[in-house]
């Protein structure tokens, strides 16, 4: 982008994400997942530190929550309620480590080794509860972080927050206490209470977030008390806190005074133990009856984490470590026609690659003209993709809102991009109108990865028939563009399968010349061939290759030995055509090279050998093989150029015209005498 373009990304982001936080905090009415909203926000943070330049304290990235209600009684939070950065890799954590290590000027890697208070994100709403001589005087929301709203009668009716603290243990409860913690609902109870909405014909709540913020922020307590509100605690602050060396001794003290803490909230000696701790709730999340959304680490000495104080509207001494998202925003770079093997034009979407849940997206199909006419979507703009049943990425919603004018409108092609045939229109679908397009599309992928071309081992005509239906590829080119997480999420594909695939498409991407002219597959160019032209027309790379090829006249194709009009016209014809120079470049671009083809040596060297019969002592390959390796040539055909013709046992007309020709006739014996 430009440099006026990313301040008007940065502009548009602001507003964007300004709205959609007032309707989650503010409403309790999200209009795109959690998700979304964190890929939007973290766009947003990477462009404000990248350019500072354009940053100002107005920023949505620099609030907590937002402005309470007018409907509730303010309450002044005596120490800021703050928010948490958020990290979303494990190189983020890496980092925010480092930052730490810089500010408190220690070693690099002193930090590594030490202790973290490990707690799962409850997704739900933040609370401060305050007590007095071990009562409960006062329940306020986080609000803009500095005022929230007096939530104390509807506080009072979940059974999970003590009103009145018990003194047990070595804890004594002190007598001004503040504590922070979290209110949520069951995933249960969100399906309970919808199921109420959807017979009373009211709009389900989206998630159990929203929910519970809007079970609590009700003027009658009664509503609250029939949604099954909970409540886990998690943090002591204010003067109280000065009596605890760690934050794990909070959570224990907590306990002790009959909060409810999190039991699965753990010490980790090390931030490995903290990364084996998310790595194990990442995959058990969906067993829990509540929704969280990833960890927060906290470093457990607070004396430490006290040293290491705030920054802007975070502490920096704990971090919020979010699992991959299920959904995330990302722009489409462009849109290509993929054309199954039915002949069907699919439309498939060229995207920034973004992480979604836990694999890299860089394509989505678009099914059809009217799905994206129903989306609305346009070449560059910013969308919501998410994977369909946690398997095939999916764009769900279009960001309108952050246009820039440059954005192209997206047509279906009305000549098929493999053949040129005219497209009919069936429906909902585009398909080619030549009825073995899609066939001889599917067919030419097969020969490209074939024995005798790229010789991709384990890429059969099941797994191109998958790619293709797919959309993950679209022409010969893609499949060196594949990636391991595009694969692995297939059904009945896996990790495996995934890996050796990809590892075998690595180790393929050097080839001889006479090979990948031969895989190229052009009408009439066999093996003997495609080795001609690379002996007589040898080059180092494909741009070498695109240069100098289609400079070459058909009738310099035409005097190459074995080579008549027909081929010479075939061999002309593919490289005077655009879409197949952008399929040589294409290729390169995915870092497919060419090995230049070796002059020839050996006895035979200038002889041209035709075979016909069967042979008794050794197979046509191993024939050829053996006159490729003393220098000779293979002529499919007979004529005048050809040296020798080897029979065997019921040979075909070849024979006749080679006696014709007074071509020397030799036997398999002969031959292998020769040898």
């Amino acid at each position: 982008m430009e440099y006026k373009e990313i301040e008007e990304r940065i502009q548009k982001l602001r507003k964007l994400v300004e709205y959609h936080r007032m309707m989650y905090y503010t409403f309790d009415d999200p209009e795109i997942s959690d998700s979304a909203f964190d890929t939007l926000q973290k766009e947003l943070e990477i462009l404000e530190k990248k350019y500072p330049e354009f940053m100002n304290g107005i920023s949505p990235t620099q609030k907590v929550g937002d402005m309470p209600l007018k409907k509730f009684k303010k309450v002044n939070h005596t120490i800021p309620m703050l928010s948490l950065q958020d990290a979303f890799g494990r190189e983020e954590i890496l980092d925010w480590i480092g930052r730490l290590e810089g500010f408190l000027n220690y070693t690099a890697g002193t930090l590594l080794t030490s202790d973290y208070y490990c707690e799962l994100k409850i997704d739900g709403l933040a609370i401060e509860l305050i007590y007095h001589e071990g009562v409960l005087i006062s329940a306020s929301t986080r609000g803009d972080g500095l005022i929230g709203e007096d939530v104390t009668e509807n506080i009072k009716t979940i059974q999970s927050i003590p009103q009145k603290l018990l003194q047990m243990g070595k804890f004594l409860v002190p007598k001004n206490l503040v504590v922070r913690g979290e209110i949520f609902l069951t995933k249960d109870e969100l399906d309970r209470v919808n199921k109420e909405q959807t017979e009373k014909g009211l709009k389900p709540y989206a998630n159990t977030r929203n929910l519970a913020a809007g079970s609590l922020r009700q003027l009658d307590p009664n509503i609250s008390r029939m949604r099954n509100l909970r409540s886990f605690q998690y943090d002591i602050v204010g003067d109280a806190e000065k009596n605890f060396g760690t934050h794990e001794e909070k959570h224990k003290a907590l306990a002790s005074w009959g909060f409810t803490v999190n039991t699965h909230n753990t010490i980790a000696r090390g931030i490995e133990d903290a990364f084996r701790f998310w790595r194990t709730w990442e995959h058990a999340r969906e067993k829990l009856p509540y929704e969280i959304d990833g960890l927060v680490i906290v470093i457990n000495d607070n004396n430490i984490f006290n040293t290491l104080g705030t920054i802007g509207k975070t502490p920096r001494g704990s971090i919020a470590y979010k699992f991959t998202p299920k959904e995330a925003t990302t722009r489409i770079i462009d849109i290509r026609i993929q054309v199954g093997r039915t002949g069907v034009l699919t439309p498939v979407a060229d995207l920034i690659p973004v992480s979604v849940g836990g694999t890299t997206i860089a394509h989505a199909t678009l099914h059809n003209a009217d799905e994206i006419k129903r989306l609305g979507i346009k070449i560059g703009d910013t969308i919501v993709v998410s994977r369909a049943g946690d398997v095939i990425p999916k764009i769900t919603a279009v960001l309108k809102e952050l246009r820039t004018g440059k954005e192209r409108s997206f047509t279906m092609p009305k000549n098929c991009p493999i053949d040129g045939s005219p497209v009919i229109v069936e429906g909902a679908l585009h398909r080619c109108s030549h009825k073995l397009c899609g066939a001889r599309h599917k067919e030419m992928i097969y020969h490209f990865v074939s024995r005798k071309a790229f010789d991709i081992r384990g890429l059969g005509a099941k797994i191109i028939d998958r790619f293709l239906d797919e959309g993950l590829i679209v022409d010969v080119a893609d499949i060196f563009n594949l990636s391991f997480d595009e694969i692995k999420i297939l059904d009945r594909f896996g990790e495996k399968s995934a890996k050796n695939i990809i590892n075998e498409i690595n180790n393929k991407k050097g080839i001889s010349q006479e090979k990948f002219l031969y895989a190229l597959g052009m009408l009439h160019v066999g093996e003997e061939t495609a080795r001609v032209i690379g002996e007589h027309y040898p080059v180092s790379n494909i741009a070498e290759l695109i240069s100098q090829y289609p400079k070459i006249e058909k009738e310099e194709w035409e005097h190459l030995p074995d080579i008549g009009p027909k081929v010479s016209e075939s061999i002309y014809a593919w490289f005077s055509e655009k879409k197949n120079m952008d399929l040589l470049r294409k290729m390169e671009s995915f870092g497919v090279v060419l090995h230049k083809t070796k002059k020839k040596q050996g006895k035979f060297l200038g002889k041209s050998f035709v075979i016909t019969g069967v042979l008794e002592h050794m197979s046509r390959e191993e024939v050829k093989a053996k006159i490729k390796t003393n220098g000779g040539n293979i002529s499919e055909t007979v004529s005048k150029s050809v040296s020798y013709i080897i029979v065997g046992k019921r040979p075909g007309s070849k024979l006749d015209r080679a006696k014709k020709l007074n071509i020397k006739i030799i036997s398999e014996n002969d031959f292998i005498h020769m040898l």
